[in-house]
């Protein structure tokens, strides 16, 4: 426990050599870690297996560092799970000191730890971002799941910095009742972009 509460090791759900399938950076390769554990419940989550850190290994970062440089990626993707519920500083390091980009995906609901070349931000209504990780992404991508969110997208979007890249992004199980109606949305709304899961799309993980 000792390991894991340092952060020189983690519940590991899953780790995987892929294609991004979303936001700024699809169509690129990188290396993706998924961290067990979340305490926010989203409804629509995706990855609710991942809920749970207790019933995942917890491996050293040594370990998973060894397999982001076997599979020759130059980038690795930290995903969850909400992956800020552990300190991921240790993990990040050792990860620049093999020039190896680390990229982030979080809802912010837990304190930012790590150094990141990239943070893609998606708020989630039941815990919303800490205020002081509103200015730290490079994106913010809104899950749309009903005529609601486009609401909160626009409360969100004025509390990141200028330069945050903005994504709307269907929630996949109504993507087709969905689709038109966020379209329609950034054509009125130019500042946002469409965001789809390419990879559910290509059948990929």
């Amino acid at each position: 426990m000792e390991n894991i509460t340092d952060g020189l090791a983690l519940p590991i759900v899953e780790e995987f050599y892929t294609v991004q399938g979303e936001g700024f950076h699809t169509g690129k390769a990188a290396y993706f870690i998924r961290i067990g554990g979340c305490d926010i419940g989203c409804s629509w989550c995706d990855t609710k297996f991942s809920w749970n850190a207790a019933i995942h290994p917890v491996i050293p970062i040594d370990s998973i560092i060894k397999n982001v440089l076997d599979c020759g990626a130059d980038s690795v993707v930290v995903t969850g799970g909400e992956p800020l519920m552990w300190n991921l500083g240790p993990l990040c390091a050792g990860l620049h000191e093999k020039d190896i980009k680390t990229f982030l995906e979080t809802s912010g609901a837990y304190p930012l730890t790590g150094e990141w070349d990239w943070i893609a931000l998606s708020p989630k209504k039941g815990m919303p971002p800490l205020d002081n990780i509103w200015r730290c992404p490079n994106e913010l991508k809104v899950i749309i799941q009903d005529s609601a969110d486009f609401a909160d997208a626009e409360r969100y979007s004025k509390n990141v910095n200028k330069d945050c890249k903005l994504y709307l992004q269907p929630e996949w199980s109504r993507y087709n009742s969905l689709i038109n109606e966020i379209t329609e949305y950034v054509k009125r709304n130019t500042k946002w972009v469409v965001s789809l899961q390419s990879h559910k799309f290509m059948h990929i993980p």
